[in-house]
């Protein structure tokens, strides 16, 4: 779990309310990264800033376990449950607890207050990226690898991560001796803080890398290769581990969320598994029966359009829809549409006046009006 998680309030942020679907939270993301994105606000510091917090809350409720444990944590935070800390009243029998020890106690909420990598020195994990990717059809419905660009934090290109000037050391910190922090004993807790002197990063820089003024990390443009899963959907967000910003002093690198909006098909549509066709007919065809050949991804197949087959109905031609890699391919649906001309050459309009006058069943006589 993260400590941001008790600080701050990420349907806020997003500006929706704690009772958002997940369609609805997706959408309000996709508005305000559209907004805040900076590749739209080049050179705007706080652009940057709210973008990295738009992501952060969206990367957190967009993962339905995430956002479980989240809602725990904000409950007992609206309730009251974190007013002792640090420094309040109470206690345990007595006891003097150090708050990393309620990691152990709040070990159902995601394992404890405190970031991913913290625990270890001064370690943070990386930032949450995000970028969109737009896929054709068919590359969607049979999965592609290829390149999205990514803006945002990245290793230094020129300390390699160091934070120092290339050729100069990196010093432990004489004061924390590596870790980061220092206990200071208050009443019945013992708290760990960062310390005073490297600011938890556990070393000191004498000679900070120039391009990065020491912190390892940059904000640049990169592409990375993205490998999409055949039959992702359109407005789906592929989750990357490992593959967001960079982290510091040691910490984990942050997941890139890759939001994938696919291209319409000329032909097919889609839903779900099933594509979906639309299939003309001639009134003849429709009511004597034929044989039509219809287009699928892997080729064409022969359906039997039965004699008497109404418009609109749909014939389902099994296992021609959409194959993900795992579990069984979807359906083609194939609705047929009986065209009637607009018009009609003299022959045409003798035979069907001759039709019309024989003596059959009128289809509306099921109304009670026509005789």
């Amino acid at each position: 779990m993260n400590r941001d998680w008790v600080d701050k309030d990420f349907y806020q942020v997003l500006g929706v309310p704690s009772a958002a679907t997940a369609e609805e939270i997706k959408r309000a993301y996709r508005k305000l990264a559209q907004k805040h994105h900076p590749d739209a606000n080049p050179d705007d510091a706080k652009a940057e800033d709210r973008f990295k917090e738009i992501t952060e809350a969206y990367a957190t409720l967009s993962n339905e376990e995430q956002r479980q444990e989240y809602d725990q944590v904000r409950k007992m935070v609206d309730s009251g449950g974190f007013a002792g800390f640090p420094g309040g009243s109470g206690g345990y029998g007595g006891q003097r607890i150090r708050v990393e020890d309620l990691n152990d106690l709040l070990g159902g909420f995601g394992g404890g207050l405190f970031d991913r990598g913290n625990r270890r020195g001064g370690a943070r994990r990386g930032t949450d990226l995000a970028a969109e990717l737009t896929l054709s059809f068919e590359d969607a419905v049979k999965g592609v690898t290829t390149t999205v660009s990514v803006r945002g934090d990245a290793v230094c290109s020129r300390c390699g991560g160091s934070g120092a000037e290339p050729g100069t050391p990196v010093e432990v910190c004489p004061t924390c001796g590596g870790s980061g922090s220092i206990a200071r004993n208050q009443g019945l807790f013992s708290f760990s803080e960062p310390c005073p002197q490297c600011r938890g990063r556990g070393r000191l820089i004498p000679n900070p890398c120039t391009q990065c003024r020491g912190r390892g990390t940059e904000v640049r443009s990169r592409n990375l290769k993205v490998k999409i899963p055949a039959g992702v959907g359109d407005g789906s967000t592929i989750r990357l581990a490992g593959k967001g910003g960079p982290g510091r002093d040691g910490g984990p690198a942050g997941d890139l969320l890759v939001t994938v909006n696919v291209q319409a098909h000329p032909v097919f549509g889609r839903r779900g598994r099933d594509l979906t066709l639309n299939v003309p007919i001639t009134f003849a065809e429709a009511a004597l029966g034929t044989r039509v050949e219809l287009p699928t991804l892997d080729g064409p197949v022969t359906v039997k359009i039965p004699a008497g087959t109404q418009s609109g109905r749909t014939f389902r031609v099994r296992g021609k829809g959409v194959q993900p890699d795992r579990g069984r391919a979807g359906d083609l649906l194939a609705k047929v549409e009986v065209v009637i001309p607009k018009k009609l050459s003299r022959d045409e309009k003798k035979l069907i006046e001759e039709l019309a006058g024989l003596d059959v069943e009128s289809p509306r006589s099921h109304l009670g009006t026509t005789p």
